[in-house]
């Protein structure tokens, strides 16, 4: 290589340096390095971005750099208009960065901004900008601007018009809100921390004194591009733990990291929005599933989800509804969706519910054998005081040569007729079942009345005298007494089947010798004032008495028999009975023939 070659290798690299020498000033070096380290702070924020966080908090870390790079345009500029322009798109910081800040230090100290002040503040914000921007035009911030050359750079030089007065006047508005906001919170608000309170205030105090030096004093380097970064720097350290300071999230983050629920939501539209926790283990059909897809248009979600969510519409609560997937049982309840106070849709809830259920299932077959071993007790005891009931008739019976087999029969005989109008579906007596087995139950206790008349006349072998009859006619209401000296501990329970039991066994004892045209005993009743209980068991009573044996009588044939029971109706039964008695004689009558064989 020859060596004018090599000199004008050296010229050229000379010319270079002397050219970046031009161009790079110390300042603007340190506006470079500046906006690589807000850059730095910004990528930094990103990742720890969490949506906890104020949008506020966004805005300022992306206008930073904005304003830096900004500055450093100004920095290398050769033109006034270069200046100027750079100048102008510093104050996007100038402007919007102090109005964004100011709101995010409200956000930190806990003081709510009414809306209609963000935006009014916001539109007086844009309009500044807006004036700053056009001054060239109007010369309202601006009157008239150039730029000076100093040895270590050039410099914008302007004249203020009276809307930078106005500027001036709203920024001192801002550190007068702020620093009171900031101290009010300081000394007042127990829920906001006192380390981020001091923080805060240096950070605002440090902010509008750099913007107050710089206006004051002719200084080669911007302080307030400097202090931006350092409030960066603060509003780092406070946001570490804001997520930990915000109650709500924090507390919802942990239930789901911590339990293995699953939450699937929606939108008042009833789109589906997303799911998070256990949800799509659950139901994998939601991996497929696209996000705004509504929930009338995907088969799935329309048979699994709209269901629940048209039933927490209509009865304004969901009821917990379970699915099983393998051996485990999940329950789904819907639940309002909101986004902070405003009601925004549905989420449903899904919580492993397989230890409760399981829990539950064995109470439940728990609580089946304890009923079975209750109800087996109950009918033993049932069955024991019916035998007893029937035992007591039998005593009283085997004292009466005459009526062998009567209580017995008698009974049978009361449960036929109940069954036959139970084949009628207009009889409403009967459509009581209680009704029907109490009265069967019932029958044999008519006659126990019978105990307090004496032997002589009880065991006599032919016709009553009358005197002797009135004592026989005792016996109705004797044992009407009987019953209810017997049963009257029933009244006292809880149970309504025993109250209506002893009531109507009561009426039986008492009325079944009563008659429908009044000539009947012991009260002389007419008609529907005789007990439907009392009227059904004359009709047994009388025919048993009719067709049995006696030992002053013989049968009497069923024809002869029907005869007289047919022409009683009217007169002693009661006559809406006569038809049931018709029906019921086929049965009666096959009863008495299988009795004699």
């Amino acid at each position: 290589m020859g060596l004018h070659t090599v000199e004008a290798m050296e010229n050229k690299v000379q010319d270079m340096l002397n050219s970046m020498g031009d161009t790079f000033s110390w300042q603007s070096i340190v506006y470079l390095s500046l906006f690589v380290f807000v850059m730095i702070l910004l990528v930094i924020y990103a990742g720890r971005w969490q949506k906890g966080f104020s949008v506020y908090f966004t805005l300022i870390f992306t206008i930073v750099p904005i304003a830096v790079l900004a500055t450093y345009y100004q920095s290398i500029s050769k033109t006034a208009d270069e200046a100027f322009n750079a100048q102008k798109l510093i104050y996007v910081g100038g402007v919007f960065l102090v109005y964004f800040i100011t709101l995010a230090i409200f956000d930190l100290c806990n003081i709510t901004v009414p809306k209609w002040i963000r935006i009014w503040v916001l539109l007086e914000s844009g309009f500044m900008f807006l004036i700053i921007q056009t001054t060239e035009y109007t010369g309202l911030f601006y009157s008239k601007y150039g730029i000076t050359t100093v040895n270590d750079g050039v410099y914008l030089t302007r004249t203020y018009g009276p809307m930078h007065s106005v500027y001036l006047f709203v920024m001192a508005v801002y550190l007068v809100i702020v620093l009171f906001a900031v101290l009010y919170s300081l000394c007042f608000k127990k829920n906001v921390p006192k380390k981020r309170a001091l923080l805060l205030l240096i950070t605002e105090t440090i902010c509008f004194a750099a913007y107050a030096v710089e206006k004051t004093i002719s200084l080669n380097l911007s302080l307030t591009v400097l202090s931006y970064a350092f409030a960066e720097i603060i509003f780092l350290f406070i946001i570490r733990r804001i997520s930990l300071y915000s109650v709500r999230d924090s507390v919802v983050d942990s239930i789901v990291a911590m339990n293995d629920d699953g939450y699937i939501t929606f939108d008042k539209r009833l789109r589906y929005l997303g799911c998070i926790g256990n949800a799509e283990r659950v139901y994998p059909d939601l991996k497929k599933t696209r996000v705004d897809k509504k929930v009338k248009k995907s088969e799935f979600m329309k048979s699994e989800f709209l269901p629940l969510i048209n039933d927490f519409r209509q009865n304004g609560h969901s009821v917990p509804t379970h699915i099983r997937r393998g051996e485990t049982i999940y329950q789904l309840t819907v639940i309002p969706l909101f986004t902070g106070k405003r009601r925004a849709g549905y989420q449903i809830r899904i919580v492993d519910d397989t230890v409760e259920r399981r829990q539950i299932d064995m109470l439940d077959k728990f609580n089946d054998y304890l009923q079975e071993k209750v109800e087996e007790k109950t009918h033993n005891l049932n069955v024991m005081h019916d035998n007893l009931i029937l035992s007591m008739a039998t005593v009283v019976e085997s004292r009466d040569n005459s009526t062998g087999g009567h209580v017995r029969r008698s009974s049978d005989c009361v449960r036929i007729l109940i069954d036959e109008m139970k084949n009628d579906p207009e009889c409403e007596v009967v459509k009581d079942e209680m009704f029907c087995k109490n009265i069967i139950k019932a029958a044999p206790m008519h006659d126990l009345g019978k105990i307090a008349v004496p032997d002589a006349i009880l065991q006599k072998p032919g016709k009553f005298e009358d005197w002797e009859f009135e004592k026989m006619k005792a016996h109705a209401a004797e044992g009407a007494r009987i019953v209810h000296e017997i049963l009257k501990d029933l009244d006292k329970s809880d149970n309504k089947e025993y109250r209506a039991f002893h009531e109507l066994a009561e009426n039986v004892a008492h009325y079944h010798h009563e008659r429908m045209d009044g000539s009947g005993y012991p009260e002389g009743l007419v008609g529907d004032r005789i007990p439907i209980e009392a009227r059904i068991m004359a009709i047994a009573d009388v025919y048993d008495a009719l067709v049995s044996k006696r030992v002053y009588k013989e049968r009497m044939s069923f024809e002869k028999a029907d005869g007289i029971m047919m022409d009683s109706f009217g007169k002693h039964f009661d006559p809406e009975l006569e038809k049931y008695y018709v029906a019921a004689r086929p049965r009666l009558e096959a009863y008495y023939l299988a009795e004699d064989e």
